[in-house]
């Protein structure tokens, strides 16, 4: 991405989309803090830089988009985190959900099947100043069994069910956030680890995502 300047006019459009998704209902004002303080233009292609304030999402090439900043806020408030969580996310994407996770938690480890995003990401100069951000190329399915147990997993395409191996890398007590369901539209839910070893599941609202594929594209 091209890293233009991060001016005032930039940061005035920041607080109003602050302020606007907070009059959507989100509270955790450490979540909105951390979206104020990312310069979401970073993000996107060139040409749709002067859009990046919008609360919409927007492509960033090879079938992917960078989600829109409410389900963003949405997403990382219903993980809870703590700053001494241990985060794996599957689908790094454009880098900015990573960039806001990596504000709120000890650790983020980051996840992406597509060679070309995950390179270009390697080589985001503004992502490397987060020395507790690590990015992966790998298969979001299989999880990072090597970096296991994470106190939080966030999924950031849709699938149909919570998959098997990212259930077993987390810890008791642990919580999984992720949309669950077909196109068009699906179910955000939390799913968490219980003692037993047994989980509980909560359902929340309707989103839209791109869905979560298997294997890697090289």
């Amino acid at each position: 991405m091209v890293q233009a300047e991060d001016n005032r006019h930039h940061k005035q459009l920041r607080r109003q989309l602050v302020n606007g998704i907070r009059g959507k209902g989100i509270t955790d004002e450490a979540v909105l803090g951390a979206i104020f303080n990312t310069p979401r233009q970073w993000f996107m292609p060139q040409p749709l830089q002067d859009a990046a304030y919008e609360d919409k999402a927007f492509p960033i090439g090879e079938g992917q988009t960078i989600s829109q900043p409410y389900t963003v806020a949405y997403q990382t408030e219903l993980l809870q985190l703590k700053t001494t969580d241990r985060v794996l996310e599957i689908g790094t994407g454009s880098g900015y959900q990573a960039v806001i996770l990596a504000q709120l938690a000890a650790e983020v480890f980051s996840m992406e099947r597509q060679k070309k995003l995950y390179n270009r990401n390697k080589s985001f100069t503004y992502l490397r100043q987060f020395t507790n951000l690590h990015l992966f190329f790998g298969d979001g399915y299989e999880g990072l069994p090597e970096q296991a147990p994470f106190d939080k997993i966030l999924v950031t395409a849709a699938a149909q069910q919570v998959p098997p191996r990212l259930l077993e890398q987390l810890k008791v007590n642990g919580q999984v956030v992720l949309p669950l369901g077909q196109d068009p539209v699906q179910k955000m839910v939390r799913v968490t680890k219980l003692e037993d070893g047994n989980f509980y599941q909560e359902v929340f609202d309707d989103f839209s995502f791109v869905p979560m594929l298997e294997g890697k594209k090289e």
